[in-house]
This record gives structure tokens, sequence and C-alpha cells, in this order.
């Protein structure tokens, strides 16, 4: 069944206020990223750079990989590779189940939630707490994330405070954030100590040394993996890069551009396990080596998940990240989608202004506006467009191709809408007309005044 991209962001945006509170908060998160980048004096070369890097590594991958998996194995880690997130899933299970493990902290992973791991884990009888306070929010009110960054960002404090009073007993009505965060804090600790292993996401893999590097700014994935015997890397392998000198320019990038940080609080390196611990490493492809063969749509791979493409996108800010129905929205959602389901996710391309602003944010200059327009075409090439698109669009072009007919209907327009009533126009058949008014038609013609 196809996403409606349409009723799910009308539906987020008949909430004005909070539509509109969205809005301002992720263009704050913007304007702080745009200051950040000022201060590099050679941002641009650095996103030229970081690009470069990515161009190699990703044209050979297959070299890149085999010499992680070399290196890790080195380090004493435990190498696994999973095709798809069925297999990624039953690895994680094997190795919970193995060392009898029946409660994990997680970090935030886009992967994990691409995978849909956590209900996996569940339904297996394996307790998941995912301990980043924003996603932490977001499995207790049992919903998805809504931004690769900030998972709760379309949450407000006061719906916080309810949440936490409802599941924890703190204080109803204390809304102020230090208090929230101390009382999450409390309850994570407990879960820290309480549980078997721990598995985290990945930002970096470095093949050169057969390290893994994750970024956060809550310290949680360090936590986790330092108390725990079991640690559980899952990455997509696309995050390899080929030297640890690499880190320098990604890392420069990465902060800046997600929060507008000159560095998140935590880079942690991971390189072995602990003594008389396990380190596990979970490559997953996950249709990723499918998406590398498309020549259009190949460097869609190059993403950092920063976020930023989603900060700056006037669509994504006002409807709502869970108007896209995947686990990452925005604009990189919607140029990742469709290799996964065309007919599915159809609607998301065409979410776009195809303003360039996501182009222009891409610390690693992914030409996302470009792939959008690109998926609107293979998209109207295997026919999935709905059929009133299709045959507007027609209609519309055989009335344009013959000079003649395109007079008399835009004559005949012109009397209608003078003398035929509004309802005619704006009505609840007209998608056209919900939101848009037309503007008052002048007697003399614009091919006249010229």
């Amino acid at each position: 069944m196809a996403i409606d991209f349409k009723q799910k962001s009308a539906s987020f945006v008949e909430n004005k206020t909070r539509s509109a509170w969205h809005d301002t908060a992720l263009w704050f998160v913007r304007n702080k990223r745009d200051i950040a980048v000022m201060g590099v004096e050679n941002w641009e070369q650095l996103r030229l750079q970081a690009s470069n890097i990515k161009t190699h590594c990703l044209s050979n991958l297959d070299k890149y990989l085999l010499e992680f998996e070399e290196n890790a194995l080195k380090n004493g880690a435990i190498v696994h590779w999973a095709k798809d997130a069925d297999e990624h899933n039953k690895i994680v299970g094997e190795i919970l189940n193995k060392h009898k493990v029946k409660k994990i902290v997680k970090s935030k992973s886009m992967l994990t939630e691409e995978c849909e791991l956590n209900p996996y884990l569940e339904k297996n009888g394996i307790e998941v707490i995912d301990t980043d306070l924003g996603e932490r929010i977001i499995q207790l009110r049992n919903e998805p994330p809504s931004h690769i960054v900030l998972p709760a960002i379309h949450i407000k404090k006061e719906e916080v405070s309810e949440l936490f009073h409802e599941k924890w007993n703190t204080e109803r009505g204390n809304n102020d954030p230090q208090y929230l965060t101390y009382q999450a804090r409390l309850s994570l600790r407990k879960d820290f100590l309480t549980s078997d292993a721990a598995l985290t996401g990945v930002n970096f893999a470095v093949a050169e040394t057969g390290e893994i590097v994750v970024c956060t700014n809550e310290g949680n994935a360090d936590l986790g993996v330092s108390i725990t015997p079991v640690q559980i890397h899952s990455m997509g392998l696309e995050k390899l890069i080929p030297k640890r000198s690499h880190l320098g320019v990604f890392t420069r990038m990465l902060a800046r551009s997600a929060t507008g940080q000159a560095i998140t609080v935590y880079t942690s390196h991971f390189k072995k396990p602990k003594p008389e611990g396990e380190m596990h490493i979970i490559i997953v492809d996950n249709g990723r080596s499918e998406r590398l063969k498309k020549e259009d749509f190949w460097t869609s791979l190059k993403c950092i998940r920063c976020g930023a493409c989603m900060n700056t996108c006037p669509i994504y800010r006002r409807s709502g990240g869970h108007s896209y129905g995947y686990t990452i929205p925005g604009p990189i959602g919607a140029i990742l989608t469709p290799n996964i389901n065309l007919e599915k996710y159809s609607d998301l391309p065409f979410a776009s202004t195809l303003c360039g602003s996501c182009s222009d944010v891409c610390p690693v200059k992914i030409d996302i506006h470009n792939q959008l327009y690109k998926w609107r075409q293979v998209i109207g090439k295997n026919n999935v467009l709905p059929k009133t698109k299709t045959i507007a669009m027609g209609l519309a072009g055989k009335i344009l191709e013959k000079p003649g007919l395109f007079k008399f209907v835009f004559k005949m327009g012109r009397i209608a809408l003078r003398i035929l009533p509004d309802f005619i126009v704006y009505n609840r058949w007209n998608n056209w007309g919900k939101g848009r008014k037309m503007p008052e038609i002048k007697k003399k013609k614009l091919r006249n005044e010229f």
C-alpha cells in the first residue's frame, strides 16, 4: 500500500501551533549550523574532500570491506555479514541467546530502526532499552523517530513531563528540562547496571585499522559498552572510510552539520573487546549494493546521517517526520525509499520544492534535489503516478502543443473564472484549490502589454 504523504502531512499541519513550533525549532538548528560552518575557513574544500573520499571508498567498496574485516579480526572482534534486515536481526538474536541475555541497552541506531530490531527482540523475550534520551522518549510513547538526529523533535516538554509522570511517577506538571533529564538519567542508570549486553550504531568504520567510531552527545554508547560484557555494533556497509586520517574531515563536518556544534561531546573509538568480553560487528547490506549499481542514485550512499537536509527543507519542517512513513524522513529519505519500494514510496520524491537547499547544506555534496527530480522521471516511466496526475498532465500536454487550442482554452478559462461561482473551483474534490486562491483575472491580457 502506498504511503499517503499528502494526507499525513495535512494531519500534522492541522495543529497549526505544533507545525509552526516544529518549523521554528528546526530552523533554529539550521541557523546554528550556518554559524558553525562560517567559523571554518575551508568549509567548501572540506565538503569536496569528504565527497571525494566517499566516492573513492564506494568505488572500491569490495576491497575496503575485506580490509576492514581482516583488521577487525586481528583486533579480536567477531565480524558477521547480513544480506538483509532478517539476517541482521537473527544474528543479534543468536549472539544474545548464546550469552543468555534478557536485557540489552541500545544507543541510537537508524540501521536497527530500519531493520525493526526492537520488535524482533521483544517478540523473542528480550527487553530492549533505548538509552539516547530522545529515543527513550519515543520508545515510551511507542512511536518511531521523526528525525535521524533529533528523534523527539516533534514532542513538547509538557508532553514529556506528562509521559514521565505516567511511566515513572515523576512530579506532575514539572516541565523543567533539567528536572526531566535528571529523572530520565535516574531511570536509565538502573537499566545500564542491570543489562547483559549493549548495542550501538556506527558513524564511521575505518578499513585501515578495523575500528569503529560512534559519535554521541550523551555518552550512552560508551557507558553501555563499558559496563556490559557483550558489545554489538550494527553498521551499514556504506559507513566505511579508508583511513583513520580521514576521520578528521568527517568529525569536523558531522556535528556542525547536525546541531551546530564544533564536535560531538563523545567521539568514541571501539577497536577490540574488553578483557573476557566479546565485540561483535555486523556489516549489513539490506539493499545497499543494489543502490550502488544505480548510476543516478548511488551517491546517496555517501550520506553521513547528519540531518542537515531535514533542518533546511521547507516541506519537512512543516509536515513532520512521521508523514514520510519511513525510518529516514526528509529529502534524504525521499531519495532512499524509492530504492526500497517504488510504488509504496512514490509520493515522497514529489514532497519537495526542488529549491536545492538540501544539496547546498549536505556535507558530502549529495545532489539530493537532482535525485528527487530524477526519481520523479523514473516514477512516471514506471506508470506509478496516480491516474489523476497522468490524465491531467496528458491533457495539459495536448493543449500546450497546439497554439490555437491553447489560446482558445485559456480564453474560455478567463471567461469561466469571471462568471462561475467559487465552489466550482474551490471544493473538496479539487485538491489544487485547497489552500490556494486564484489571482483576480484582469481584463487586459498579458500578451497585449508587449
